[in-house]
Formats: C-alpha cells, structure tokens, sequence
C-alpha cells in the first residue's frame, strides 16, 4: 500500500514538472538550440534533397554548417552527408551522380565535389579570387563560375612605410560591416573540369556580371549588368546580355533605360523571363524575351507583388514565383498562354527557396511561421499538398508554449485597410491585464507575419504582448500599399502604427493601456524615434534600434548613393532641406519623455552609428533616462546574422529595459 502511495505521488511530482517544462516561454539563451536549415536543393529525379545545416558553435561566437541528405519520401530520414564546419550551397550535377558545393579548407574557399553514393570530398575547383556563386553546365562537364577579382592585387613584399589611406571617387564606396569597399568585380568564368582550364567571359572595371546561367543547351550564358553607366555611380538600371559559353560576342538583349535582371531561360532555350522595374521605388514585373532580343513583353499585366525566384515549368507553359502576400510567403503560377495568376502552395505560413525536380511533379522548399523555424518541406503534383521531411528543432520547440499570432484589419486615413497582429503573453488568462509592445517592421519594404521571429515569442514568455502593422510602405498589398510612403517618412508609416495600436487598445480591454512600450530597427527605429517625439506621454520605455535621427546627416554619411536619397526626397539636401530636416526626429527630441536604451553597431553602414549618437547626445542634455549599447564589430543586421554572443546580448537588454520601467 506504501509502495502505491509512493509511486502516485510520483506520478503526480513527475506531471507537474512536466507540464511546467511545457509552459515555459522562449528565452534568449535558448538561440543557442536552434538548428537553423537553409538552401534545399532537389535531386534531378526528385527522390532525394540536399540542404544546409547551421548550428552555434560551442564558443558562442561562430556557426557552423554542413551538408545533410533526406529522402523526398522520408527514406532515407535526414542524416549527415558532409561534416566539414563550412560547407555549403550544395548543388546536384546534372545526372544526379554527385554534388558540388562550397567550403573553406585551410583558409581558403573551394568548389568541392562528392559522390552521391558517399566518399571523400575532392576539390572540384579553387580560386585565390572570391567565389560568390557557381553553376554545373548541363553535360555535367564545365562550371559556371562568378568570381570577384580585386583591380589590383597587392603583393606581400610592399613597402611597409606607405600611408595607411584608401582613395574615394566613386558614388557607392561604402559597404555595411566592411567600410570602405575594396575594387574588387564580379565576372563570369567558365570552368574545364577535364582539362582543369578556366576561360574568362566578361570583363569590365566600374561593373559587375549577375545572376548568370547557362542556356539549357549550354552553348550559351544570360546574366544581367550595367556596363554602359556602371554599377557605383548611382544608376539603378540594368540590362540582360547574352554570350557564348566558349567566349565570344556579347549580344545585348534588353534596352530598357530600366533595371531587368534575374534572366531565366525558358525549357527549349527560345525565350527568357526577368525580373523588369522602370525604377528604383517603381512596380516589379515579370518580363519574356527572345533569346535573339525580340518579342519583349510583361508577362502578366495583373500582377501586383514582388515576384522572386522565378522558374519554369518543364513543358514551359508556367512560370512559378515566390512573393510575400498578407503576412505570409506564398508560391504562384502563371500561365504563359493567358497570364493568370494562381497561388500553388499558400497559408497562415511562410513557404520558399524552393527547387524543383526535372520533371516538375517534386519540388521542396522551406516552411516556417511562428512557432516553427525553418524546415525542409516537399510537395508533388498535381495539388502540392506539403509534406514536412525534417524537425531539428521540434525537440526544443515542444517543450515550449508558443503562441500564434492573431491577424485583424483596420482602417487608415485615407479609408484604406492595413493589415496588424497581436501576439498573446505566455500563460494569457482572459481576465487579467497585460502590458504590450509595439515592435515596428524596418524597411519601410518588407513585410512581417506568418515567420518565425524569436524576439516576438520572447517577448510575450516575458509576460508582454505584441502588436505590429505591416504598414503603408510595406510589401506583399499591392503597389499602392507599397508606394505610398515614398518621399512621406514619418506620414503615412507613422499614422498606420498608431492607428493599428489603437485599433488593438479598443479591440482587445486585456490590453492595459498604461503600460505600453515601443521598438523597433532601422526603419522601425527611426519610427521608435519619431513616436516617442509625437507622443511623448503613451510609452513607458522605447528601444531605439539601428536607428535614424537625422536625415540630414544619414544621407551623407551612409552606404547608398546621393541618387537613391535625392529620389527618396525628391531632392537633395540642397534642393529639399525642409523635408529632411522636418522628418527629421532630432528636429522634436526635445519633446521625447519616455526612457530610451539606443542599440547600434560599430560597423553599422546603413544607419550609422552617429545617428545612434546624435539621438543619445539630444536626450541626454534633455535629461531623458537613456542608455546606449553599442556593439563592436558588428553591423546593420546584427538581429539576425550577429555574432550569436552578441544577437543573445541584444535579446536580453530590450527585455531588461522594458521589465526596468514596468509596473
């Protein structure tokens, strides 16, 4: 009787801890944990898929990635194919025999291959330039390499008293996380396997050759380039040439005056479909042209989203497209004959990266939302129902209490509709009263929703709510959603996020309107500067973000040409003074109140660091509560490719800041 007596207190010892391990919310250490896939690939006869797995390494500070193998039909499971800390971009030879991809071995970058049966990996090709991208030729005999070769290379043995100084003339000299830009170009080389040679197609010093591939016969290669104006003067346009893969004539297929780019040819070789944009902040089409230049013509006059990763069907009567659409990430087709547009695969989720087998019937792809990072996912025709092939990071995600993300629509000022979300706290009981944060999307491009976003689950174990908006400016509503920010920052962004947020307050009565927070990043965190100025009394604590204060200043000293701000304010600082200066939130710093942690990186060439600094000077001499945690070495995207150490650290001090002002 003992015995028994001990045993159900047991059970009921061993329930409660397990339901309470259930409960708990994610934490910023648990970033750690995750196993983060990338880059499936589809083997020719679709049985099979290769992809990238990337794990934090035990110095917290680095990442390292390998190859894995799964079987489209779940046999073989996932299992480790190669066990290097740096492989990547795997991808199959044309007969499905082997694969190719990318690793560094003894501090250099190589093309390696592998047999698919398994073996030791070979060096398939190496170079001393930069390898950015690389593609097997449809006999499986040559390959397609982008190589980026400095202008001028500097030997070992250089006299050592030379002035440390580098020489600036062009418009674009500055890159994020690297400062001054090395002159370094993009070519096009073709790869010999047999006889190990290596052929150069394109040269040019003030222009770069992109996103080529060879023809489906191989005789030739499309890529897309600027060599008439050049690539760091401020032009935005773009052309596709093509060229024999035995070097030759460049024929030059588009004359737009526009930017065209991501070429992709057609299953016969007669025609091309790209990427087509009258202009830096114009609408995206998807284009066809004659492989001789002719024909040219929008492929779908409807379409009204940002189409990405175009691929044709094998009998050439669809193009397939990825695009961002409501809050999820979606998979479409149109048809060639009648330009209709038809979702493929599309939900409360985010799908893509998707590769596609010879056939067309298999295709795998990444799906996420919410509470699911990204996994390895397939689907067959002819209804391309989704079927999940790998769970990584189930082990941990089960043990947590994820919450899902509620979508509602609301009226802005012109009478049109945005779309918010709102994410519970963490153990939510209906009646009690939550504190909430408005976490503002950057971009003003972009779109947030159905993706997994750690920050927010973080946020809401914490015991906080979220609200965001896919404000005008953002992608995935259509052109006029998209475009209606432009020359308006600090307008129409602005008005929709105090809209949505006040939409939520009357919506949702457990939402305590009294204990309301703000950050966001980039764009967001010039709107965290902005909200904070014009409504000095709603937020209890704001953090700053890889912000903007002061548009006058960002425009001279960050990475994008004087063009691409003159067109964003319809002038220059010369020409427009006002409205830099007006939209500029330092303008109205002293009215700001509400206690502010500003977060920035050293390296940050986007939004640099001054405009971190300038915020931090204008609230200090106010004597507004504020702090700044600037992070070395690290640049504009610290949030989501940081040192893990570092991305950790900026979890834990938004989370520190708002508990420190919270009731």
């Amino acid at each position: 009787m003992k015995s028994i007596f001990l045993a159900a207190v047991m059970l009921v010892l061993f329930t409660t801890d397990a339901l309470f391990a259930q409960n708990r919310g994610l934490v910023p250490d648990d970033y750690y944990q995750f196993q983060f896939i990338s880059d499936p690939q589809i083997s020719p006869d679709g049985e099979t898929v290769m992809f990238v797995r990337t794990v934090i390494a035990d110095d917290k500070r680095t990442r390292e990635s390998s190859i894995w193998i799964a079987g489209t039909d779940g046999d073989p499971t996932p299992r480790a194919f190669t066990y290097g800390k740096s492989d990547r971009s795997p991808r199959w030879s044309p007969d499905g025999n082997q694969i190719a991809f990318l690793a560094r071995r003894n501090d250099e970058t190589k093309i390696w291959s592998i047999p698919i049966g398994g073996g030791e990996a070979s060096p398939l090709f190496s170079s001393e330039h930069n390898i950015s991208d690389f593609e097997w030729s449809p006999d499986g005999k040559r390959i397609l390499v982008s190589l980026g070769k400095d202008l001028e290379v500097k030997s070992d043995d250089e006299d050592k008293t030379e002035a440390d100084v580098r020489i600036v003339s062009r418009s674009l000299y500055l890159g994020d996380g690297t400062g001054i830009l090395p002159d370094r170009r993009t070519h096009l080389w073709v790869y010999h396997i047999e006889s190990d040679s290596l052929q150069q197609l394109t040269w040019g010093s003030e222009w770069n050759a992109r996103s080529a591939t060879f023809s489906p016969d191989g005789a030739h290669v499309v890529y897309h380039a600027n060599p008439d104006e050049g690539d760091y003067e401020g032009s935005y346009n773009a052309d596709l040439f093509v060229i024999p893969s035995d070097s030759g004539s460049v024929k030059q297929l588009t004359h737009t005056g526009a930017r065209s780019t991501a070429p992709v040819w057609s299953p016969d070789g007669r025609t091309i479909a790209f990427s087509h944009a009258e202009g830096r902040y114009e609408r995206e089409w998807i284009y066809l042209v004659g492989e001789d230049g002719t024909g040219k013509r929008n492929a779908a006059a409807e379409l009204d989203l940002i189409p990405g990763n175009l691929q044709w069907s094998p009998d050439g009567r669809n193009l397939f497209f990825e695009a961002n659409y409501r809050g999820g990430s979606a998979l479409f087709r149109i048809s060639i004959e009648d330009e209709s547009i038809q979702p493929v695969i599309q939900g409360s989720f985010s799908a893509g990266s998707v590769t596609y087998s010879n056939s067309g019937e298999q295709i795998t792809f990444l799906k996420h939302d919410e509470t699911m990072l990204p996994e390895v996912w397939t689907a067959s025709a002819p209804d391309f129902k989704p079927v999940q092939l790998t769970q990584f990071n189930h082990s941990l995600l089960d043990t947590l209490e994820l919450n899902r993300l509620e979508s509602f629509w609301f009226e802005n000022d012109t009478g049109g509709k945005s779309q918010a979300f709102i994410l519970k706290p963490v153990g939510w009981e209906e009646n009690n009263r939550y504190p909430l944060v408005l976490n503002i999307k950057g971009g003003p491009g972009g779109m947030w929703g159905h993706q997994w976003f750690h920050e927010f689950q973080m946020m809401a174990a914490r015991g906080y709510a979220v609200f965001f908006t896919n404000y005008r400016g953002s992608h995935g509503y259509g052109f006029d959603h998209q475009k209606a920010v432009f020359q308006d920052y600090g307008g129409a962004d602005y008005r929709d996020n105090m809209a949505g947020l006040n939409t939520a307050l009357e919506k949702y009565s457990w939402i305590d309107p009294d204990q309301l927070y703000i950050t966001g990043g980039s764009h967001g965190g010039f709107l965290t500067n902005w909200i904070t100025a014009h409504h000095p009394e709603t937020f209890r604590a704001a953090v700053t973000q890889r912000s903007v204060s002061n548009w006058i200043s960002e425009a001279g000293t960050q990475a994008y040409v004087p063009q691409a701000m003159r067109e964003e304010f319809g002038g220059s600082i010369w020409e427009n003074y006002e409205l830099y200066w007006n939209r500029s939130p330092l303008k109205y710093a002293d009215r700001v109140k509400s206690p502010t942690l500003i977060i920035h990186s050293e390296r940050d060439h986007i939004t640099p660091i001054g405009q971190g600094q300038e915020w931090y000077y204008a609230l200090k001499i106010h004597d507004i509560p504020v702090e700044m945690a600037v992070f070395s070495g690290e640049a504009h995207g610290l949030s989501r490719t940081g040192t893990p150490v570092n991305l950790v650290k900026r979890l834990e001090l938004i989370l520190e800041w708002f508990d420190r002002y919270r009731e």
